[in-house]
């Protein structure tokens, strides 16, 4: 990827006034488009459509880094009602969310307690929640966070990003868990010192990941938009006689929808990652940033709906 690239879509990102002005009137053109709607219920017509069209989906309340507690709790009660509207109107949906979103960068105490009642939640569906990964310096926490939570709970799964040295390390360290894992490339800004700065070096690793992951037999979440990618882990699958039932493919949403719809015919297991909220835009320029392809895909996405 062009860094420069790169470099314009996380700052763009990080824009305050961009976001605002997104908060207050983007959310109705993103709507169907590239998030599933502003809240969850206008979001289910679209995740029943991609369910009728055999694709999973999980679903993403964005919003992130919050900082009061009052809001920390709200974010919790709207995913606990999420996993019961899930439940409740039968679809193939599971959850994604972000510790920060739940009071990481405020107490230890209150993201412990929050994950708990939606960890309880999921337990009781049986739905499966995936704690996302954020910026590398609250990789640990996570990681330590999940760790704790997996010994008491079986619906929680997490997300290790290519781009980062230490990722290797902490898939090997993970091993015991049997851990379900996405695996992702990685779309924050980060320093040379614990990130690969080529992208030839986060695909290599990106491939490691993944090859090791599915050799151990654990569930394997393939999140990427790259063919190159996905026709790696096919050949991983066919040479190793991996069976397809133990791992998926991931995309989002408005992004590729074609090559999802590929997917499915050909027999692999797709899910589609559904944002909904109006907090998007911090998202969206990320995505942007993991990959200049993106930017076609979702403009196009946006021009035909």
């Amino acid at each position: 990827m062009n860094i420069c690239s790169r470099s314009f879509f996380l700052y763009l990102s990080k824009n305050k006034a961009l976001n605002r002005a997104a908060q207050k009137w983007g959310g109705n053109i993103a709507a169907g488009k590239i998030i599933g709607g502003t809240d969850f219920p206008s979001s289910v017509p679209f995740i029943r459509t991609l369910n009728e069209q055999g694709l999973a989906v999980t679903v993403d309340h964005l919003g992130e880094f919050v900082t009061n507690e009052a809001v920390a709790r709200e974010r919790t009660d709207e995913c606990i009602r999420t996993i019961e509207m899930i439940a409740s109107g039968s679809l193939d949906s599971q959850v994604s969310l972000k510790l920060t979103s739940l009071g990481l960068d405020i107490d230890a105490q209150l993201v412990y307690e929050n994950l708990a009642r939606i960890l309880d939640a999921a337990e009781k569906q049986k739905i499966m929640v995936t704690i996302d990964m954020e910026d590398e310096q609250r990789c640990q926490k996570t990681l330590d966070i999940f760790k704790d939570f997996k010994k008491r709970y079986s619906y929680v799964s997490t997300v290790l990003q290519a781009y980062l040295y230490r990722t290797e390390n902490d898939l090997n360290d993970l091993l015991p868990y049997q851990p379900f894992l996405r695996l992702v490339k990685g779309a924050y800004q980060e320093s040379p010192d614990v990130a690969f700065p080529e992208k030839t070096d986060v695909d290599e690793n990106y491939k490691r990941l993944i090859k090791t992951q599915l050799l151990n037999g654990h569930y394997t979440a393939i999140a990427t938009h790259d063919d190159k990618m996905i026709d790696y882990t096919k050949r991983v699958v066919k040479d190793h006689n991996i069976s397809l039932g133990s791992f998926e493919f991931q995309m989002l949403y408005g992004m590729r929808t074609t090559t999802q719809q590929e997917l499915v015919k050909e027999g692999y297991k797709t899910r589609v990652y559904v944002p909904y909220g109006c907090d998007w835009y911090g998202f969206f320029m990320r995505r942007l940033a993991e990959r200049p392809a993106n930017i076609a895909f979702a403009l196009k996405g946006m021009a035909i709906k």
